[in-house]
């Protein structure tokens, strides 16, 4: 069952696009991944190595020069904000990236998949100029993602405000997350990692257990309002036994997630261990499994469980084994691809390419091609010319527009 916010969608789109959707499709190659010791009203599809290329496109590099780029906001006036996981903060204005990072970022916990992480607009940033972060902060032995917001006057940030901080604290430099995605009620939901691997240990007990804790954040989405405090219809609000931020849980490490503006439905791509990354359609109060439900193995071998499917955990769209590590989720409803109107545009960092999934109407997993990128891509987004646009995980970070050929 697919669950769809139930919220006033809050951008006119033409009729051209709707009529679209109903017309694309292509074969892609998936094949049916097995379930054991378990059952699911819809069986996942595996997707194979042998994808075909997308067609149509041409692809340039419109900047360069950033270092571990992690995720990209545009200003209204088409100017770009780009986070670097070192913790600087980039603006691309006026066709050029300034060698000046924003002002006003505190110093963060840069430390191997730590430090400054996703960030985005608030929907009224017209009105209010609020400019929304998750990143790292703390030592080796106690970090964690933080949700932060400041105002930004065109130049600098003012009034830095932590609004949210994940609890408990973890050791390590691990699992993160961190994707925010803003609902149609101006709330927003933030992903956040598990803590990170064996043999990294919290209480005694494997530090990914944690993703099964009601009572902790780690391994779980959020649900937050502007001010970082908690929507009174959140799924657990009352429960004794489980947090009221929590808005889904079972996850081991989303690095991309977006909203489908045309049915309201927010996907998420989860990195697996070693293979078993995951598409999800998500619902609202649902476990998703990890660890105790996977299609992953372990990195030292064997499974990381036996159960790959279960009837009270949602299966995944698309399984990707061997992994292609995704980062970066955007879905597209703009004509200047009609083909790939209410398509999904997933990042992979493994795969060094962006993954076409073309859906039907219904959300439903038709096929898969690549666009090949050479390059560990690390965020997708459509940008508001209708152009995709691609931030590469490398030292010597690229900014990259996706274009129509002709």
């Amino acid at each position: 069952m697919k669950f769809i916010i139930n919220y006033p969608i809050r951008m006119v789109l033409g009729a051209g696009i709707l009529l679209a959707l109903a017309s694309c499709s292509f074969v892609g190659d998936f094949t049916s991944a097995s379930n054991t010791n378990g059952s699911s009203s819809s069986s996942s599809l595996s997707s194979q190595n042998n994808l075909i290329s997308a067609e149509g496109y041409k692809i340039t590099t419109i900047t360069e020069g950033l270092e571990r780029p992690w995720g990209m906001a545009w200003l209204p006036d088409g100017s770009i904000l780009i986070t670097e996981r070192p913790g600087r903060l980039r603006i691309f204005r006026n066709g050029e990236l300034e060698l000046e990072p924003i002002a006003g970022v505190p110093e963060v916990f840069a430390v191997n998949q730590g430090g400054l992480l996703d960030v985005a607009l608030h929907p009224n940033f017209a009105q209010n100029r609020l400019v929304y972060f998750t990143y790292s902060q703390g030592t080796n032995q106690a970090n964690r993602t933080k949700v932060a917001r400041a105002t930004f006057d065109g130049n600098a940030l003012k009034n830095w405000e932590e609004i949210f901080a994940v609890s408990p604290p973890k050791p390590s430099g691990q699992h993160f997350g961190s994707r925010i995605t803003w609902l149609p009620d101006n709330t927003m939901l933030v992903a956040l990692g598990d803590g990170g691997n064996p043999p990294i240990k919290l209480n005694g007990e494997y530090i990914r257990n944690q993703a099964q804790n009601l009572n902790s954040h780690l391994g779980s989405v959020v649900r937050l309002n502007d001010d970082g405090s908690i929507p009174a219809d959140n799924p657990f609000v009352g429960n004794a036994d489980a947090n009221d931020a929590i808005w889904s849980y079972g996850h081991r490490n989303i690095q991309g997630m977006t909203i489908d503006p045309l049915n309201n439905r927010v996907w998420s791509t989860e990195h697996g261990s070693r293979g078993g990354d995951e598409l999800n359609l998500m619902q609202v109060g649902k476990n998703y499994g990890w660890p105790e439900v996977s299609y992953s193995d372990e990195y030292t071998g064997g499974r990381v469980s036996e159960i790959s499917s279960r009837p009270d955990v949602p299966e995944p769209k698309i399984v990707w084994t061997p992994s292609i590590a995704p980062s970066g989720l955007a879905f597209y409803y703009s004509e200047r691809f009609w083909k790939w109107q209410g398509d999904l545009f997933a990042g992979g960092l493994v795969s060094r390419d962006v993954r076409r999934i073309n859906l039907d109407r219904a959300g439903n997993v038709l096929g898969e091609e690549s666009i090949e990128i050479g390059q560990r891509v690390r965020d997708v987004r459509q940008g508001p010319d209708g152009m995709l646009y691609i931030l590469t995980d490398e030292q010597n970070g690229h900014l990259i527009r996706i274009e129509p050929e002709q």
